[in-house]
Formats: structure tokens, sequence, C-alpha cells
């Protein structure tokens, strides 16, 4: 798309930021931490004729983080973005980066500055797609399919407790891949791999994350030891910040494909891990970096270097969303993370519901997202809009 698209053009008059928490039953464990609910923070951007969008700022840590992270959208972005008009995006995606670069720094919170960034850019596309009458995906995509083919997913977030009965709930339900969360030691580990194999059976796509959970030496000794479990890929097995270097070694050393990305950060970061053999699939967050402007180009980059492109996303239903429509613009092979534990504000957040059949998931054809918050029906999980 050419930034001077007049389509790209607009005009924010108003901003507002929304908080919420729903309990977490059960509680979703991670080896660093668990969370006892599901918070989400929304944006919703409008212009003068009156049309919405909305975007979702990632908020799962720390757990006291999502009301942080609203104050922090309040009191920065609506002076950057409201009666302030733009060519494009992109071209605010850019202005606000530098904007709040020296601030990054000096307040120690790059994360938080990136993420309110990244709800705002879904919010716009979502704003200028419905504007133009189009789904987001057709409206964001080079390619300009009549029909929006069907997307693939898998169920995500299984826990260490028990997960083959989750897995059991969701292959009825229709899902047709799934991922573990490992990182709990050895034999918990190995007895759930065994487990979610008998339930969902010897073929079926089974991933394993281990939320960044062990050492180098660690992560080697754990993809030798898994070899023989038909994994996909081993996710985030040590420190997202280790060396590309080491990356490389582990990719190198043992043999399942490894995967990451949901916590890279800026262009030059998604560039060196794509040119990398380290690895083979990329998933970013366009909650926690970079919205529909930066995962886009992260998408197009990954297919031209033959990564699987699968975008990764734990929260409420808007961001979700964006992140179906994100996969379907730039196509190829991979999956969109569903998570598979309760949680109201998948749901009720992004009405009405996505449609899943025999693993993959149906976009509707409205405008932009296609989907609205019932913001009635989340009452009881309203935390408050935020007002700076």
């Amino acid at each position: 798309m050419h930034h001077a698209d007049p389509s790209l053009a607009f005009e924010v008059q108003r901003l507002d930021v929304f908080v919420f928490r729903a309990p977490a039953d059960p509680p979703v464990q991670t080896s660093f931490g668990i969370m006892r609910d599901r918070p989400a923070v929304l944006l919703r951007v409008r212009d003068a004729e009156g049309v919405s969008g909305w975007g979702e700022i990632w908020c799962n840590f720390p757990i006291v983080g999502a009301e942080h992270r609203a104050r922090m959208a309040a009191y920065y972005l609506r002076p950057q973005i409201e009666g302030r008009r733009w060519d494009s995006p992109q071209t605010c995606f850019r202005a606000l980066s530098e904007a709040f670069a020296v601030l990054a720094i000096q307040c120690g919170e790059p994360g938080t500055l990136h993420q309110i960034v990244a709800g705002l850019d879904v919010a716009l596309w979502d704003l200028l797609a419905r504007r133009a009458g189009q789904p987001l995906w057709r409206f964001i995509s080079d390619r300009k399919e009549a029909a929006c083919a069907p997307i693939p997913v898998y169920a995500s977030g299984l826990n260490p407790t028990s997960p083959e009965k989750l897995a059991a709930t969701k292959l009825a339900e229709g899902y047709r891949a799934f991922k573990l969360k490992v990182g709990f030691g050895a034999a918990r580990d190995d007895a759930n791999r065994h487990a979610m194999r008998e339930v969902i059976g010897p073929d079926t796509p089974f991933m394993v994350d281990a939320n960044q959970a062990w050492t180098l030496d660690e992560a080697l000794q754990a993809g030798r030891a898994m070899q023989d479990h038909g994994l996909d890929w081993l996710e985030e097995p040590m420190r997202a910040d280790a060396p590309l270097r080491d990356w490389e070694r582990l990719a190198r050393e043992q043999p399942l494909a490894l995967a990451g990305g949901e916590n890279l950060a800026g262009v030059d970061a998604f560039h060196a891990f794509s040119a990398s053999p380290a690895l083979s699939v990329l998933q970013p967050d366009l909650g926690k970096w970079g919205g529909i402007t930066g995962c886009l180009a992260v998408g197009r980059l990954a297919l031209e270097r033959g990564k699987l492109f699968c975008p990764h996303w734990l929260g409420g239903g808007i961001g979700l969303t964006a992140s179906f429509h994100l996969k379907a613009a730039v196509g190829g092979p991979g999956y969109v993370e569903v998570d598979a534990n309760p949680n109201p504000l998948r749901e009720l957040l992004a009405t009405p519901q996505f449609a899943l059949r025999d693993g993959a998931v149906l976009l509707n054809a409205a405008p932009g997202l296609g989907v609205e918050p019932d913001l009635q029906a989340t009452r009881d999980f309203v935390v408050g809009a935020v007002e700076i």
C-alpha cells in the first residue's frame, strides 16, 4: 500500500480506554507465573463521522499491569492522536514509536510503550477497514481473493495439570492441533506429553511451549529427550533475549524445530531471526509489539524466508480476531493460537463469536474486524474506563 493512498488517511476525534478483569477458572499456569484472573485492555478510536475502530493491548503480565497500561495509553496516546490528521497508520506507528523512544529509556518501560502503540495501531486499521466497507484481512492484503480461506488454529495454554482432559474437550469442539505447557520438571512434562498423545492420537499436530524456562544446556537436553513425541515445534525453550548464536546452536544440536517471536520487538530483531536458521516458526504478538503495521511486515518476511507464520495471542477477543485477520491477509502455511482455557473476555469482547470447523476458523464478511465488544454483557468485568 502506498502512503499517499487517501483511503488510509484519518483523524481521530476521540480515544477511549477500557479495562476488564474476569476470573480465571482454572488459573493459567506458566513456568514463570500463574494468572488467577484474565485481564484485557481495549482501545476505541472514533473519527468525526462517528466510525469506530477497536484495538487490544497485551496486558497478561505483570499480574497488576492492565490498569497501568490503560493509564499509560490514556495519558500518552491521547495528546498524540486526538484531533491530528495522519496520512496512514504506518506513518502514525513510526511517529509514535519515535516520539516515545526516549521516554522508554527514561522510565525503563519500552514494553509498555510498544504495547500501547500496538493496540492503537490495530484500532486504526479496524476503523479504516470499516470506513472502506471491507473486512480487515482484505483491506490490508496484497492478495484480493473474493473469500477468506479457512484459518487453521491450534488449542493453546494447555496447563500441566491434567492437560489431556482439556485436550479431549477441545478435540470434540473441532480443534485439530494442540500446544502443551512444559518446563515443570522432566518427569511431569514427559507424563503430560504421553497423556496428550493418548488423547489426540499419533498424527495430530502437537507442539510444546516452555515459556523461557531453561538454560541453553537444559534446552538441548530437553529437545533431545522429546524427539520421539512427533512434536511440530518447541517454543521459547530459553530466554528470548539469549544471543542469536545460542539459538542457532540449539537449532543445530537438538532435533526439534524452534518457535518464538512473542517477546521480540522491533523490525531489526525480526529481520535478524528471520534471516537465521535458529527459528523455524515466527510468532509475533500484535498486541505486544507492532500491531497490524509491524506484524503484517513480519508475516510477509516470514513467507519470503520460508518460515512458518503463526501469530501469537493469549488475551481477549479483539486481539484474537485481529490475529485471525492478520494471518488471513498474509496467507501461507501456519496457525493462529487460540487459548483453550475458559475466558469470557474472549467471547464477550468480540461478538459474534468465531466459527470453528475441522480445525479452522471461518471469518465473517463484515467490515473491519467484523466484531464488537458486548459492553453490556461485560459490565461485571469492567474495572473502569480510564479518564486522564
